[in-house]
């Protein structure tokens, strides 16, 4: 029965998803909990196609691992113990790197300095580039959308400009930013291996950018960034080239949730 009540799993890119601090709840104490994003995604749970980075069991012997995933656009951190069985078998059998797809529930928790967001996997399986590109391009597309509406004021919106007053450029150059990755791939293995097929990867991005560059000239908005935050390229997104990649550490207030039932 529990399956039957589990909300929709939404695509957000993790560069959304690290900028998400507000949390909300429709009902009473025992209601679903809900992150509010910057776009106006509201989302108890989510679906992301990325690559397992790192992952770090907490304490020996713990079997409290902490996992870091990343797509085109940034970083998540998330954790996964006993009360998720199945995400923790696999996450045991996977090595980073490794593209995976993962469900997971969002959590709200607060750090040293400010709230932070963790993803808590309810499913990890080895994925592969074919359904990550899908998936960005999905996530693009529905990104697209969220931003239109907060240009159009619309009613479900009004509450992340409220809360949040999003630099719409910083978050249609994220979707360009994410977009671009799949086409310079696409791009890649044309030239080194003569793959024809992956034209139509690049047909959906020229869609993708081709809709940024309406709601730029409706709106008059330049998709610039006007944060300092670090710009993945293509190559740190790749497999084969994470080893070097470095993150900034981050104090965390384990508490919550190493006594969550």
């Amino acid at each position: 029965m529990d399956i039957l009540r589990r909300e929709v799993a939404k695509r957000v890119f993790a560069y959304e998803l690290s900028r998400s601090t507000h949390e909300t709840s429709e009902g009473g104490e025992r209601a679903p909990k809900y992150v509010l994003t910057p776009t106006g995604e509201k989302c108890n749970r989510i679906f992301m196609v990325g690559v397992l980075l790192e992952k770090e069991e907490v304490s020996p012997d713990s079997n409290f691992w902490r996992i870091r995933v990343s797509d085109p656009t940034g970083v998540v951190s998330g954790f996964v113990g006993r009360y998720q069985p199945e995400a923790l078998e696999a996450l045991l059998e996977i090595e980073p790197p490794e593209i995976v797809s993962i469900v997971a529930k969002l959590n709200m928790f607060q750090g040293e300095t400010r709230r932070f967001l963790s993803i808590r996997p309810e499913a990890i399986n080895i994925s592969d580039r074919k359904n990550r590109d899908f998936w960005v391009i999905e996530t693009a597309k529905r990104t697209l959308e969220r931003i239109k509406k907060l240009e159009e004021d619309a009613d479900d919106a009004k509450l992340a400009l409220e809360i949040y007053n999003p630099d719409v450029g910083e978050y249609l150059e994220m979707v360009k930013r994410a977009v671009e990755a799949v086409r310079e791939e696409a791009e890649a293995f044309r030239k080194e291996e003569g793959e024809v097929i992956k034209e139509d990867k690049e047909k959906e991005a020229e869609k993708i950018e081709s809709k940024v560059e309406e709601i730029e000239e409706v709106g008059k908005i330049k998709a610039e960034p006007k944060t300092d935050a670090e710009e993945l390229t293509l190559e740190s997104f790749e497999v084969d080239d994470l080893d070097e990649f470095e993150f900034e550490e981050e104090e965390w207030d384990l508490s919550d949730i190493l006594d969550e039932e």
